[in-house]
């Protein structure tokens, strides 16, 4: 069979990234421009600044991700790019750039859905991974625990109910002073702080096992702190951030674990922005060693958004022959499975 090359582009949110796969697991190129400093000033993303930025950075960075592959636009096979879910603005910059460039050169086009694409970041580096297996994604707006069934073929067994993970990890860094992004910076400080020193709620989902809920614990840690705050008591930052981390840690473990057991899955892998999150990477190790469960997580750079798994969820699409129309538009609520 001939080699395939996906150009692939990534732009949902505040990382403008291109990059060119090839035969859906090596990575030519990965360019990722990240507007984090930018953003950092207003303590979260600002969707109009992101979307300005895309407009200057996308071309640059297709460029760049051509150049560093070493090939043309002759040489691809076909243009993938993220059309949902993320801020609308910010995706209608990658879905018409993509567009364009199909248009021009009658490359074929194919819209890939972003949580797919944090799903197929595993594909990477795991060269051995096949389908069906569990994967916990966990990111800024998403936690699901999926099935995945096949290539492109997913059974959502849990998903969040309220906050996402990363969600709760912004807030409850902005509370305790850490500012943006939050979860970098709890997963740093809480190495120093003690998990184990003030006891956050875990919450359950009562009509389903395999959702979560972090709003709850979110509000927890802040009547904690407002608590402390009007008996003029201090607290110990990396404390209250170790305590929250292991929380949700322990949440994300339990559900992951709870659906391998049901399952009769011999394979978990992690995904998403949180999935690299040095807690939450070493207690789903542990435990799935102590299972007998094969685990799989990609590295720190392909858990954010990036192009290179847009383009590992593309080269699939594009041999199941899948193929988008010029009428392909952003969907900011994209649900996963949906087309």
């Amino acid at each position: 069979m001939e080699d395939v090359l996906i150009l692939a582009i990534e732009s949902s949110c505040d990382e403008t990234a291109a990059s060119v796969v090839k035969n859906g697991r090596e990575v030519l190129s990965n360019i990722i421009s990240s507007q984090i400093d930018l953003h950092t000033i207003y303590g979260g993303v600002v969707p109009e600044i992101a979307s300005r930025k895309h407009i200057e950075n996308i071309n640059p960075v297709i460029e760049e991700a051509l150049k560093t592959a070493n090939v043309t636009l002759n040489d691809i096979n076909a243009i993938a790019v993220t059309y949902g879910p993320g801020l609308v603005g910010a995706l209608l910059v990658g879905v018409s750039a993509a567009k364009a460039i199909s248009f021009a050169t009658k490359i074929p086009l194919i819209g890939v859905h972003h949580i797919e694409g944090h799903i197929s970041a595993n594909y990477i580096e795991n060269k051995e991974l096949e389908p069906p297996f569990i994967c916990l994604v966990v990111s800024g707006g998403h936690s699901h625990l999926v099935k995945v069934v096949d290539y492109g073929e997913y059974e959502i067994l849990g998903k969040t109910r309220d906050d996402a993970a990363g969600e709760a990890f912004d807030k409850v860094a902005r509370a305790i002073g850490l500012g943006y992004p939050g979860g970098p910076k709890i997963d740093k400080v809480s190495k120093l702080g003690n998990p184990e020193a003030i006891v956050f709620p875990r919450a359950k989902v009562n009509d389903s096992v395999y959702d979560f809920s972090f709003s709850g614990l979110k509000s927890a840690v802040l009547n904690y702190l407002n608590s402390l705050e009007m008996k003029g008591e201090s607290y110990v930052q990396e404390d209250v951030a170790a305590s929250f981390q292991k929380a949700v840690v322990d949440v994300l473990v339990d559900h992951s674990m709870k659906a391998i057991r049901e399952s009769g899955m011999k394979k978990f892998a992690l995904a998403g922005g949180v999935a690299s999150n040095s807690a939450l990477r070493a207690a789903m190790e542990k435990a799935c060693a102590e299972a007998g469960v094969e685990f799989y997580r990609p590295s720190p750079i392909l858990c954010t958004d990036n192009a290179a798994m847009i383009g590992a969820a593309g080269y699939y699409e594009y041999v199941k022959g899948n193929r988008s129309g010029y009428d392909l538009n952003a969907v900011p609520t994209l649900k996963l499975g949906e087309r």
